[in-house]
């Protein structure tokens, strides 16, 4: 007769799945996830930024357009904002890729997890303390380096994730697949055809989902931020602190173990 499940059997497919999300054994379901969570903060970063400087912190091609735009019409504060963003999120990304190679050359099963632990960490900064520089005259300057920085991050360790497949922080891509997988999904099918079109329904639906996820985060990041202000995105930044802190804390108590 088998014995009953006890509290610690309950609780071990949700422990299995804290360490996954964030883990370096990746599985259809946690790129998934890990993604539509990635996703909704960056939509709410993304509009809360607008709110507070005008900006989509989020949006390279937008930072890209405008600062091309500023200098042409000779508004250089805007066109030194613009590239300040463009900048910051390319320091982001770089140190993604740096936190990312030095942990997995140590065989590290945070590689990952240390990169959305920054990035949590820095969402919560904002969250708690970007209110105390509103009364300061350059605070669009800080604002935009913190939040450009932070979703180049996110934008990069999504990348090595899904291995270039998934992107969070925009959505031109995935709506240009969306399209491609509608015009398939609509193709007229031949019996005969030796080269049939067939859409992709797992990549159509899971880029619907990223889109909406990103939509839902724009909604409830600008409604929020008019209730609350800069508070709005701590939820969802604590949610990913406590994902990423699996991983470390895992690797924190192998080191701790091993013999001097």
């Amino acid at each position: 007769m088998d014995a009953s499940p006890g509290p610690g059997g309950r609780a071990a497919p949700l422990v299995a799945y804290l360490r996954g999300i964030a883990g370096p054994d990746r599985t259809p379901r946690t790129n998934r996830d890990l993604a539509v969570l990635l996703a909704l903060t960056a939509g709410i970063l993304n509009s809360v930024g607008f709110m507070a400087i005008a900006l989509y912190t989020s949006h390279m091609t937008g930072l890209t357009a405008m600062l091309a735009d500023s200098l042409v019409l000779g508004s250089l504060d805007i066109a030194l904002l613009c590239l300040t963003g463009l900048l910051s999120f390319v320091v982001g990304a770089a140190v993604c890729a740096l936190l990312f190679n030095w942990a997995r050359r140590r065989g590290l099963q945070s590689r990952f997890a240390i990169v959305l632990l920054l990035e949590a960490a820095l969402a919560l900064f904002i969250g708690l303390v970007a209110h105390e520089l509103t009364a300061d005259a350059g605070r669009e300057w800080v604002l935009i380096a913190l939040l450009g920085f932070t979703m180049g991050l996110q934008n990069a360790v999504i990348t090595k994730i899904s291995d270039a497949q998934i992107r969070t922080t925009h959505v031109t891509g995935m709506v240009t697949d969306i399209g491609i997988e509608l015009g398939k999904l609509v193709y007229p099918k031949r019996a005969d055809d030796p080269d049939p079109v067939r859409p992709r329904l797992g990549r159509l639906g899971l880029h619907v989902l990223l889109v909406s996820a990103f939509f839902a985060g724009g909604i409830t990041g600008a409604l929020a931020y008019q209730a609350i202000g800069f508070v709005t995105v701590v939820p969802t930044a604590v949610l990913l602190l406590v994902f990423a802190s699996v991983p470390v804390a895992r690797d924190l108590r192998g080191r701790s173990r091993r013999p001097a």
